[in-house]
């Protein structure tokens, strides 16, 4: 199960990833605003904030990454820890979506399943 687990919050980072993408390289971009369901006018004005929380976006996945390395590297309550606060957070921020905006429960959906999924599976692997 913690292989399940990693790979699952692996997942959840790499998607937090092209999240950052989207916001802080690709903001304005037709793609990204079709993502976001955002105008051209609105993407520019909101420009500064979605860089911002791109970033956000990419420390979260950072951590995880970190930590599976860690973990792998033999160090378990280390590794363990980085990977659970990382998709953690990914699972906490998807439910502030989620409870804050309940039109985009699809993109909370998407955000949030995965490293949820990957927190239960490290957890019981751990457990055993």
């Amino acid at each position: 199960m913690i292989t399940a687990g990693l790979v699952l919050a692996g997942v959840a980072a790499l998607i937090h990833v092209f999240i950052f993408y989207l916001e802080s390289l690709a903001w304005t971009s037709p793609r990204a605003r079709a993502v976001f369901g955002t105008s051209e006018e609105e993407a520019r004005s909101t420009r500064e904030l979605a860089f911002n929380q791109g970033f956000y976006n990419l420390f979260l996945a950072v951590a995880v990454f970190l930590g599976i390395g860690v973990l792998l590297a033999g160090h378990t309550a280390v590794g363990a820890t980085l990977v659970l606060v990382g998709a953690g957070s990914m699972v906490a921020a998807s439910l502030v979506l989620l409870l804050s905006s309940p039109e985009k429960r699809s993109a909370a959906l998407k955000q949030g399943v995965v490293p949820a999924l990957g927190v239960v599976a490290l957890i019981v692997g751990l457990a055993s």
